[in-house]
């Protein structure tokens, strides 16, 4: 468990199922907001540097101790959905199936982040003002989206290790899997703040989701030599040679298909590395002659 875990989210690990249970836990995360709304609203009419503990309690109705009890420091207070969706993340990377593509299950993970933020656009983009004046929060907000790309860098080292559906070039106890997987974690991380902050930008306006979904098929195309198991894609295949040994059709290992998109054709040209380069050129020039 990471050491920036709160005592909220170790009590979401260790509350039963039990209708007491249940209301024990809405209770906490409604304080946990309670506060948090408060905090907003000092921050934004006092500013950050003049606001104290204190003041944040008093607003919220409650006593100085009682918000330790939630969070360890005012900036904390920025933040308080990312313990639960912490949990949730780690719950649903813990529930996948093996079959699935290891990405894909990392993808459906931070969309689960994307969706807290979408939850309350109003709240998102307040704070997402103050973030970019306060330099201490800018500073926890790095250090909580560390903890997503560290949970999903675990979860794809996981997989290398218990599975062999893994992706393409990967394999079990590669001198590169550590590499691969915090690239693949970060990378997936990093595309999720990117449409982030673009739709907040715009002031919460916007299908951030498909924007998002988007963002993922870009990754795919980047991360993955071929589609993964159960996935199709447009267009026709470029298919193994019928030696089976995985080269390319004919002797300099060149081939080319058209796919055919909303927007017209798209070229799509394989070739090996050591393919003479006039060759390729001439793969590219017969299929646009097509």
């Amino acid at each position: 468990m990471d050491r920036e875990q709160s005592s909220a989210e170790q009590d979401l690990r260790t509350v039963d199922n039990g209708p007491g249970s249940r209301r024990a836990a809405a209770q906490r995360q409604q304080m946990r907001q309670d506060l948090a709304t408060a905090a907003m609203e000092l921050f934004a009419t006092q500013g950050y540097e003049e606001t104290t503990v204190d003041q944040i309690a008093a607003a919220a109705g409650v006593a100085r101790r009682t918000f330790f009890r939630y969070f360890r420091s005012k900036e904390e207070a920025i933040f308080p959905d990312h313990d639960d969706t912490l949990v949730r993340v780690a719950d649903l990377l813990a529930s996948a199936e093996p079959e699935e593509h290891p990405l894909d299950v990392v993808c459906r993970g931070i969309k689960e982040v994307l969706r807290m933020y979408a939850s309350t656009p109003g709240v998102s983009v307040a704070r997402y003002q103050l973030i970019r004046q306060v330099p201490a929060l800018r500073e926890r907000e790095i250090a909580v989206v560390s903890r997503y790309e560290r949970l999903f860098t675990r979860y794809l080292l996981g997989r290398f290790d218990a599975s062999d559906s893994i992706p393409p070039g990967w394999q079990h106890g590669g001198d590169d899997d550590s590499m691969l997987a915090e690239v693949s974690a970060a990378a997936v991380v990093a595309a999720h703040n990117h449409v982030l902050r673009r739709w907040l930008r715009a002031g919460g306006h916007g299908d951030v989701e498909a924007q998002l979904d988007h963002s993922f098929e870009v990754i795919r195309g980047t991360f993955w030599a071929t589609p993964p198991s159960g996935v199709r894609r447009r267009g026709t295949a470029v298919t193994p040679s019928a030696s089976g040994n995985g080269t390319l059709p004919g002797d300099l290992g060149v081939a080319s298909a058209l796919s055919a998109t909303p927007g017209g054709e798209v070229l799509i040209t394989v070739a090996r590395t050591d393919a003479p380069l006039d060759v390729v050129l001439d793969s590219i020039k017969a299929a646009f002659n097509r």
